[in-house]
């Protein structure tokens, strides 16, 4: 599975395009930020994003608030969520209120650069470049490609069956050039939506996309005559970024995010929304 390892992790990095990180400018101190003095000889230390979010009572997490099942508004126009709620979830273990800030995904992470928040939750995969620029937290989210079939098609159980099937996928999607690896015909299409149409008709033998896109669909459209037969070994993993230098933030988001897991808060949240818990690894 070596191949399609390497074409997921290009997956990962086209999911979002790291926007221009700010100058020197973005550095400046946000409004209203605090500074704490330390006692003996004068010296004096510049309060960490922590120290500010404990002094103020509450973090700010940005997210797009258009990105249903993570972040969107809901009937009432309430911003909700699966990335919503664990930010919220994360914010009551530190013992501060979370907040958020909605913003478009080109310019969310400059932002953060910008200091407008203080971390995003917005399904922000790890990859080695960003983690040249930026902390994560632990992962809160796996997601692996996953082969759809029709309920009743047993000639496809793995990744190598889809040599010589026709696969419907948007034929300049990454996903597109995993089935190819494997030997897949591409019948295009605008999106998973019209892809997993084709595949119900019968007019596709299957289709590919991350497990999380199919159990959204499910969890919307349970009766959907479909299944997932095959799911890649190595998983695409989700974090709350945070500002090179805030370690104590990370550190506290972490061990919040490890409570979480241990008080089973991260499955209930993955199972309002999905379905299944796509909290910890396979």
């Amino acid at each position: 599975m070596k191949k399609l390892t390497a074409l997921l992790l290009i997956s990962a990095l086209s999911v979002g395009t790291l926007v221009g990180c700010g100058s020197s400018d973005a550095a400046k101190p946000a409004e209203g930020a605090q500074t704490a003095s330390t006692e003996g000889e004068g010296a004096s230390a510049e309060a960490t994003t922590f120290d500010e979010i404990k002094a103020n009572g509450y973090i700010t997490f940005a997210t797009e608030g258009t990105y249903a099942p993570y972040s969107y508004h809901d009937e009432d126009d309430k911003l909700v969520g699966f990335d919503v709620e664990v930010a919220q979830a994360v914010a009551e273990k530190l013992g501060v209120e979370a907040r958020f800030t909605e913003t478009q995904w080109d310019g969310i992470i400059a932002g953060l650069d910008a200091k407008k928040y203080d971390a995003i939750a917005n399904q922000v995969s790890i990859t080695e470049e960003r983690q040249q620029k930026y902390l994560f937290s632990e992962p809160y989210t796996y997601a692996y490609g996953a082969v759809v079939v029709k309920g009743d098609n047993d000639s496809i159980s793995s990744f190598e069956d889809l040599d010589g099937k026709d696969v419907a996928l948007t034929v300049t999607s990454n996903w597109a050039e995993v089935a190819e690896s494997y030997g897949g015909t591409i019948v295009s299409t605008s999106g998973f939506s019209e892809s997993i149409q084709l595949v119900i008709q019968g007019r596709a033998d299957a289709t590919v996309n991350d497990n999380v896109t199919f159990l959204d669909f499910k969890a919307n459209q349970p009766d959907a005559d479909v299944k997932i037969v095959a799911t890649s070994d190595e998983a695409t993993e989700s974090a709350i970024l945070i500002r090179q230098g805030d370690d104590d933030l990370q550190a506290a988001i972490n061990d919040a995010l490890k409570e979480l897991r241990d008080d089973g808060t991260l499955k209930s949240i993955s199972e309002k929304y999905f379905g299944e818990d796509i909290t910890s690894p396979n």
